[in-house]
């Protein structure tokens, strides 16, 4: 029996489009890849997902627990300073370049989407010339390894309009749905009552990121009791390593709830009417995309980025910036009651912060990668 030949190209063409995310490291790396791997299933079911990652980073706890595959590669951390890792830094490149072409190969994959991090890097030279490329930038000041591969990206997004790529397409920051679709006020009587507080309560949030931020937690709780003079309810994430020391509350004070961490943002974000938090890219995008106004006290080292994230939202009207040195108990009793007791201007600010947010981000990425897949394929 004679056999049937297939055009070349036929046969992967009908397979489901292989795109391969770039995103390991942090939680900042991994979240909004995964967002964008939720939005691609949705426009297109049969897409097949891969996400690159290392042993050291998050993703591998939060990418299975999704349900995409993950491959892991040797790590490409640059070296701040002069050490043996820098030296061994071309040899781990050299490695982790080989094993991610292995794995777009075995993929066939028809597109990378990087988001930066420990990952990208390799992600964007194994495909040069072989795979297109599109970078998301989520930080207000790119990375290294973004900008290496927005030289030879097909598009290239960022979260604002000049984080140092030359030109790109401004698509904010991808959050997941379950933080999209969020509608504060209808889960507000829910929320409240989950974590203890009445329906017409003035409510505080504070969270310093997964860990908690020191300085967040002695400035808010040293202020606890002019807080509480103010008839304002507390919703305090510490971070699991750290401890709050609290005076011993009055019977008629308004609640100081205090936790290690928050698993359920959500509830936290529709229970409060203010927040004070660091401004990561992924903490500024998920605060303003539900619309809640926000004290940003940026982490006081880096190179700044935290800053810029926050100030499209600030200059907007949707929150303010405070220095890390800046945020004193002081500041925070004489600052937080005044703006959550002000109900028109914490509304204006709310309204603000929501139309500076970019609640369709990951939809947006998923659209521009399928495109760019399916004209590769053509």
């Amino acid at each position: 029996m004679t056999g049937i030949s297939v055009p070349a190209g036929q046969e992967r063409s009908d397979r489901g489009i292989s795109i391969v995310l770039a995103g390991g490291g942090t939680a900042g790396h991994v979240e909004p890849a995964m967002a964008v791997a939720d939005a691609l299933t949705a426009l297109d079911p049969r897409v097949r997902i891969t996400a690159l990652g290392t042993q050291r980073g998050l993703e591998t706890r939060l990418v299975p627990q999704r349900g995409y595959d993950l491959e892991l590669i040797t790590p490409v951390p640059l070296p701040r300073k002069p050490s043996g890792d820098l030296l061994r830094l071309p040899m781990r490149v050299r490695q982790a370049v080989r094993q991610t072409r292995a794995v777009l190969d075995s993929v066939s994959a028809d597109v990378v989407i990087g988001f930066g991090g420990y990952v990208a890097l390799p992600a964007y030279l194994a495909a040069r010339r072989r795979v297109p490329v599109v970078v998301h930038e989520a930080n207000a000041s790119a990375g290294w390894a973004n900008k290496v591969g927005a030289r030879s990206a097909q598009r290239v997004l960022s979260a604002v309009p000049d984080p140092g790529l030359g030109r790109v397409e401004v698509v904010g920051v991808p959050v997941r749905e379950a933080i999209t679709s969020l509608d504060r006020l209808a889960l507000r009587t829910e929320a409240r009552r989950h974590f203890g507080f009445t329906d017409d309560a003035k409510v505080l949030l504070v969270f310093g990121g997964s860990q908690g931020a020191q300085s967040l937690n002695r400035a808010v709780a040293g202020a606890a009791e002019s807080l509480a003079a103010a008839g304002i309810s507390v919703l305090h994430a510490h971070g699991p390593k750290n401890t709050l020391e609290l005076r011993t509350p009055r019977p008629e004070d308004p609640p100081y709830v205090a936790v290690p961490y928050l698993d359920r943002m959500d509830l936290a974000y529709a229970a409060a009417d203010l927040a004070v938090c660091r401004s990561g890219a992924m903490t500024v995008a998920e605060v303003s995309a539900v619309g809640l106004p926000a004290v940003y006290v940026p982490l006081p080292i880096g190179n700044g980025e935290q800053r810029l994230n926050a100030l499209p939202v600030v200059e907007a009207g949707g929150g303010m910036v405070v220095d890390d040195r800046s945020l004193t108990s002081e500041f925070v009793a004489g600052t937080v009651p005044g703006l959550l007791n002000d109900d028109a201007g914490l509304a204006a600010m709310t309204t603000a912060a929501a139309l500076a947010g970019h609640p369709d981000a990951a939809r947006r990425v998923a659209e521009i990668a399928l495109d760019v897949a399916r004209g590769a394929r053509r």
